[in-house]
């Protein structure tokens, strides 16, 4: 579902959301779609996935003429990367918005004393890694859109969707942990180099949310939300992501950077 490709700059905004095809990542790309973003759509594998995903993002825009397009990408990889903005700068030609949403989970939940090199570095490579340098390119692009003049009344912003596991520990998949609180760490990097540029850095931190990646603790779940886990007792919806991030998009924090939105049902609050 790929956009012809355009020349010049257009004057509507665009978002780049990694891990779009499905769960939190499809979520945000149709808020998105929602306050009128042209979206591209990063997936790493399940083509099939992206196109569902692309036509429920056209449809969720309300102006005619909204653009969408999807590319796969392993933003682990630097090569991938490159194509990916590559791509997003032939067939858009700006950028608005980075989502850093791409993210994988254990492949089996292990316990710390168990755990293996193999595990953490895949995880520290897509969760981690993949996201810092995809940031550090995104930043350059938009420091040279704005010095450039070419985009008027130009406010370029960064999302990263981390976890509560940035901070809460989970012995049984201590790499996951680490990845999530390296990227809480990110987000307040960036935001203190970018600030002077211009560009403002968030942090959106998911608690439990209704996914693939949790389908498999469903019942443990269940049972902790049902005994209090969090004030409000329900799971959470990839929507609850998107409209958060959709806040951002649409300029509701002009006077915030670095700043985390916790979107987890109360889980942060410590009660007596």
């Amino acid at each position: 579902m790929d956009v012809p490709n355009t020349s010049g700059t257009s004057d509507r905004k665009v978002a780049l959301v990694t891990g779009a095809s499905r769960g939190i990542g499809r979520a945000i790309a149709i808020e998105l779609a929602r306050v009128n973003y042209d979206v591209m759509m990063n997936y790493a594998a399940n083509r099939e996935a992206a196109d569902e995903a692309s036509v429920a993002v056209r449809a969720a825009s309300t102006r005619e003429g909204v653009r969408v397009a999807t590319c796969q990408a392993n933003i682990a990889e630097a090569s991938d990367r490159e194509e990916l903005l590559q791509k997003t700068r032939q067939q858009f030609g700006r950028l608005d918005l980075l989502v850093n949403n791409a993210g994988i989970a254990p492949e089996k939940r292990t316990d710390l004393l168990d755990a293996t090199v193999e595990s953490f570095d895949q995880l520290l490579d897509v969760n981690l890694k993949g996201p810092y340098f995809l940031t550090q390119a995104v930043a350059r692009w938009m420091i040279e859109q704005r010095t450039s003049g070419e985009i008027g009344d130009y406010h370029p912003a960064i999302v990263s969707i981390t976890s509560v596991s940035a901070y809460a520990a989970s012995p049984e998949r201590g790499d996951y942990c680490v990845s999530k609180a390296g990227l809480s760490m990110m987000t307040k990097l960036y935001a203190a180099r970018l600030a002077n540029e211009g560009i403002n850095v968030y942090e959106i931190r998911p608690g439990v949310i209704a996914t693939d990646m949790t389908a498999g603790v469903k019942e443990k779940y269940d049972r902790l939300i049902d005994a209090g886990l969090s004030p409000i007792k329900r799971w959470g919806t990839p929507e609850d992501v998107g409209r958060a991030v959709a806040a951002i998009a649409t300029g509701m924090f002009p006077f915030s950077t670095g700043e985390v939105i916790n979107v987890d049902g109360g889980f942060h609050l410590r009660r007596l």
